[in-house]
Order: structure tokens, then sequence, then C-alpha cells
């Protein structure tokens, strides 16, 4: 109750509703529909076609058409190895973040995972206050901090509320521009999941097919994200979608990959017979008769004698010819009695096997959110610092299903479950992680144990899953050591044995039982230690790390032709003598030139002398000093490119034009900034 008068307005609308929900979109209505349900004849749509749209979609382009001047800052001391390390998080709005990396990671990125806000009505999402919000506006609003330097959640979130008459179009602007710029980063053969509810997979296929194309659906999975009723609804939903695009999939690579085999599809395979091939399992002989030629009905004879009809409405997998040298071969199964109806051998070491994934992801296999929950609240030593994360086993199935040797992007991160996913399944996939400086609520379990944003939170759980890992390796390298002072034990124990009894054989297992219990402890020992060191092995072949970076202003003055007016000319330029900004620190400038020439940000990086040498002396950043004999060093090293500041040759313009004669001749590309 709210005290107002009764809104006849909306009373109205609410019943135009229920007689014609087709004609009322967001709130408003749509007149062209509703004059034809009401059967007005020869209406003719404006832009008639098969398309999406929705307020505000011709800003969304703008948007992610706009060039951005950030950059990303690297942060040594939150990081893991930060000097080997391939694996990447960024806190960041993540659009400016994929704006950043487009140029560096354009056509290099895999797989692409991510689970966006769902649109519930409680969502908080960045999406332009008012659609006529200017560029210099927006940037306003998300650059809005508190007292401590943390955004400002009523500055850089809104509340997409289902009161909005802007509803869905609010989360439509949101997903599009990120949704357009991702694809960008995708390889060729790439593919992405992107999780979502009820409440938007509708409008999320439709923005998929436009950006990905129709064509290039790969599946709708419906993933069992709960085993438990709910009693709260009228029907109790237990799943969410996850739906999947392949960049291309007429890419021969694009398609989704067959699942490992489980130990339940393992066990169809025996070997009854001992065929030296190995295990098997029996496939039908027959087809369908439709799909069969004349030379595929016959009697088929078994070895025994025994005469075999095809029953009616089938044919043989194989010609008579075929069948009988398949049958000579030992391929086809007649039972052990040799009187059952005849089947083909199938040899699990034939070819690479496995399984073809299902729409369908179960719980038991990809477990759920409660799950999900729970393994997180013991990771953080019982603290339930998140209340809805993913399960690391539902991601490492599609992982599993795409991902490679490449890169991982997963630009909503929540707590990071997709880093943990490739970490664990140690394939060789490297990841980039990007989420947001979210404020934690203040009278949260992660705020009270000093966790200030989600993305702390998301930090903190890939090093505990690391340290993890490392103390999992280390118990192990222990355990050996203990095992092996037990195995050199008992071998002396043997050594006595065989002294005290030298009539016994050492090396037949029929010695006395006290003498092969012994040795039966030894063998059980040494499989240990075999089992430990392939555990130990595998872990040595997993990336422990992260380098961690920040998304940020840019290390250099921007030059903005609009702000110059005739009394401030001769100041800008003389600011602009010097393009580096105060206080910009020379780690900071690497990577924001590293990226802005393309190269990546995990690519190897030296301090050699006074300057910077990337991927081997490839690409060259000095920024310290310039003179005629560190020239002469960076020629030396046959660079592809080389970057350095022009306040470095200030002064001596001669030493410039001689660095880029010299530079020219030498078929490198140089710039200076």
């Amino acid at each position: 109750m709210t005290g107002d008068s009764l809104n006849i307005q909306l009373t109205q609308l609410e019943k135009l509703k229920q007689l014609f929900p087709e004609t009322v979109t967001e709130g408003k209505i749509d007149w062209e529909k509703l004059q034809v349900s009401l059967g007005k004849e020869n209406i003719e749509f404006n832009n008639e076609r098969y398309v999406l749209n929705w307020a505000g979609k011709t800003e969304a382009f703008k948007v992610l058409q706009q060039s951005t001047s950030a950059t990303l800052k690297p942060i040594p001391n939150e990081s893991i190895n930060f000097e080997t390390t391939e694996n990447v998080f960024i806190e960041g709005e993540n659009l400016e973040v994929l704006k950043v990396l487009q140029k560096s990671y354009y056509g290099k990125v895999k797989v692409i995972v991510i689970d966006p806000p769902y649109n519930t009505g409680n969502d908080s999402f960045i999406y332009p206050d008012s659609f006529k919000e200017s560029r210099a506006e927006y940037e306003k609003r998300i650059g809005d901090k508190d007292q401590d330097g943390y955004l400002m959640k009523e500055g850089f979130f809104r509340k997409n509320s289902r009161d909005s008459g802007h509803y869905h179009s609010n989360w439509l602007s949101m997903m599009y521009p990120r949704l357009f710029l991702a694809k960008n980063l995708l390889r060729d053969d790439g593919v992405i999941f992107v999780h979502i509810d009820d409440n938007e997979v509708h409008n999320l296929r439709m923005i998929m097919n436009e950006i990905f194309g129709e064509e290039n659906f790969g599946s709708c999975f419906i993933w069992e994200k709960r085993t438990n009723r709910e009693n709260r609804k009228m029907v109790s939903a237990r799943h969410d979608y996850i739906l999947c695009y392949i960049k291309n999939l007429s890419n021969p690579k694009g398609v989704l990959k067959p699942l490992p085999m489980s130990p339940e599809a393992l066990s169809r395979y025996k070997n009854p017979d001992n065929d030296p091939r190995g295990n098997w399992k029996s496939d039908p002989a027959t087809a369908q008769a439709g799909h069969g030629t004349k030379s595929q009905f016959y009697i088929l004879e078994a070895p025994n004698g025994k005469k075999h009809n095809l029953q009616s409405g089938r044919c043989w997998l194989y010609t008579k010819e075929v069948m009988n040298e398949a049958i000579r071969d030992n391929r086809i199964w007649f039972g052990t009695n040799g009187n059952g109806v005849p089947r083909i051998k199938t040899f699990l070491d034939s070819k690479e096997r496995g399984l073809t994934p299902e729409s369908i992801l179960f719980a038991e296999d990809a477990s759920t959110n409660e799950d999900a929950k729970n393994y997180l609240k013991e990771l953080f030593d019982g603290n339930a610092v998140f209340e809805t994360p993913k399960p690391v086993e539902l991601i490492e199935i599609l992982l599993k299903l795409s991902a490679d040797d490449s890169i991982v992007l997963d630009f909503f991160a929540g707590t990071s479950a997709t880093a943990e996913a490739v970490i664990r399944l140690n394939n060789g996939s490297k990841f980039i992680m990007v989420q947001l400086p979210e404020l934690c609520s203040e009278d949260s379990i992660a705020f009270k144990l000093g966790y200030q944003t989600i993305s702390d939170i998301s930090k903190e759980r890939i090093r505990r899953v690391i340290k993890e890992i490392e103390e999992d390796k280390n118990e192990k390298i222990q355990e050996n050591i203990s095992l092996s002072v037990s195995i050199a034990e008992f071998k002396n124990e043997c050594e006595k044995r065989k002294l005290e009894k030298p009539e016994l054989d050492f090396e037949n297992i029929d010695v006395s039982s006290e003498l092969k219990k012994i040795l039966d402890k030894i063998e059980l020992l040494e499989n240990k230690i075999e089992q430990n060191n392939d555990l130990i092995t595998k872990i040595n072949t997993i990336d422990l790390g992260f380098k961690s970076f920040k998304l940020s202003s840019s290390n250099f003055k921007i030059w903005r032709s609009n702000e110059i007016t005739e009394d401030n000319l001769e100041q800008q330029l003389e600011i602009f003598t010097d393009p580096v900004r105060e206080g910009s620190e020379n780690e900071n400038m690497l990577y924001e030139l590293m990226i802005k020439a393309g190269y990546l940000l995990t690519d190897k990086v030296t301090l050699v002398d006074n300057y910077y040498s990337v991927n081997d002396g490839e690409l060259i950043i000095a920024l310290d000093e310039m003179n005629q004999q560190l020239i002469d060093t960076i020629l030396a090293a046959k660079p592809k490119k080389v970057i350095t500041l022009d306040k470095l040759f200030i002064g001596n313009d001669q030493l410039k034009t001689n660095a880029v004669l010299q530079m020219r001749d030498a078929e490198v590309d140089f710039k200076t900034v």
C-alpha cells in the first residue's frame, strides 16, 4: 500500500496486457502491433525484418566503437611467480579491459567462459543511467571513488529493477558491446560459453545469433544446478543454461571435442577371448535395411557351421566378402559358446576414443551451486565468502570440450572458479581473469574477514588453490622419503633372513611365508612411491602462478584537441614537450607500451643494461636514457621494433635524426612517444 490514489493509466495498461500481451514491450504499447492485433488492414511495420531491437542499441554500438586510452598497471606484490607465469588476473571494468586487450590478444583466445548478471531484477551492473549520457559523463561516473580509492557502488553500478522502463534494454546494452569485443579476441576455432537463466536466455540467444551468427550455434547446455526442490515457486527451477557458440563452425578445428572416457564407459571394454589386440566391446553387426545394398542381404555362417538369418527390416553391416574376412580375423564375436548372435568387436585401442557430449549436464558429473559454495567455504577455512559460485567440475567439463594449450578468458570472473579449473585440469591452458573491484557488502562475511572487493576474494582463491597444490606436492615428497626409509629397513631384514637361511631361493616367490610378507610390503611401498612420483611430475608441469594487473589511466598525457584554445595553446604545447604523466613508473610504462605495441602481458621481459628486452630482443623499450652508444648496443641486438621516449632526445635533435636513419637502415620499426 503506497497511499497514492488509483493509477488509471497503469490499470488500463494492465488490462490491455492481459488481452494483447504481444502489444506491450517493457511497459510501453507498440502501436503498430496493437493495430494489427485489432485487425486493421494494410499496416506496414517500419523497417520490417527479423531482428532484435531495443532502446539504446545504437548507443551500445557507439560504446563498443569508442577507443580507450586506458592501460593495465602491473601489481607484482599481489602476484605469484610474476616473472615466469603465463596466467593473468586483471582487476577493472571489463568493457574497458576488453578494449585494452584488443590489439594484443586479437584472435588469440581459444575459450571464453563467462557468468554475467542474470538480470533477475536485483542485479547491479554497469549501464548508462541515461541513454544520452556522454563518454565524459560515463567516465566521471565510473571514476567516482571513496576516500580509500575504491569505486563507489552508487556511482559505478546501477540496479536494474523490473520496474524500469528499460529493464531488458539495459541488460542488452550492457551485454552487447562486451560480447562483440569478446568475439574479436577468439581464435578462428574459438569457443564461447555463456551462463544464463530463464530471465534473459531468449534475448541472449538472439544477440549471440546476431554477433556470432546463427550458423555458429554449438549447443544450449542445461546444467542441473541443484538437486533439491524449491517450494517457494510455482515450478521449482533446478537448472540454468549455458549457451555455446563457435566463432567459425566451418573451421575443421572449430568443433567441440569428445569428453574423456569415463570409468563406466571403460568398464564396457573387456577381453573374454584373450584377443592380443586388447580390450574390446561388441556392437551390432546389422543396420536398418533401408541403408543397405543387395550385397548386404545374405545368410551368415558362423565358424561352427551355425547359420544366422537377418531379422525383418535389417541388413548386415558388411558385405558377405568383408564379413567373412572379419570372421577369419576374429573381429566378429559369436558369444562364449560360438552360438550367439553375431556382433562386431570394437577395440579400445584401435583409435582415440571419447564420449560424445550431451546437452544435459547432470549434478553428479558437473556438481551444484551448493557443492561449490561448500567447497569454497572449506577453501576459506570454513567461511562462506561467496553465495553462488560456479562449480569447478562444471567448468572443467566445458574446458575438456574446447580447451587446448592456449588461452582461456573469463571477464566476469567472480571468485575465479574458471582459473581453478584451468589449473586443476592442467592441459597446458593459460587463464586471463577479469573482475570488477565490486565492493563487498559491509555486513558480509567476506568484508568482515578483510576482503573489501570481489576481486580480492578472487585473487585470494587462486593463491589458496596454488598453496594447496604445492602442499600436496611437498607432502608426497616427504612421504616418499619416509617410504624409502621403510623400504631400506625391509630390504635389510630380507638380507638378514637370507643369511640365516641360505638354502632359500630369494628370487622364488614360493619362499617362506614370513619372507614373502616382507617382499609384498616392499612391492606395495615401491608402488606407492611410483604413484607419488607420478603426481609430483604432474604438479611440476602446472603453472602455479598469476600476474596481477589493475586497469589504470594512461601513463602518458592524452592530446585533446577539443580542449585547445587560443589562450592556452602555448601552455598546452609546453606541457606536451614531456608527454609522460607525473609519477609514472618505468614498469607501468613498459607494460602500457607492450600492450599498445601488440605484445602479450605474459611475454618474456628482461632488463638489459639500460633498456627492456621483450621476447628475447624482438621488441626493445628504452625509458631512461638515449645516446649513441646505447643505440649501437640496441642495433647489435637486431630487434624488430624499438620504442623510446621523445623527451630523451631533448636538446639533441642530431642524435634523434641519426637514430631514425640508423634504425631505418637496419629495417627496425622505430617509434618515439
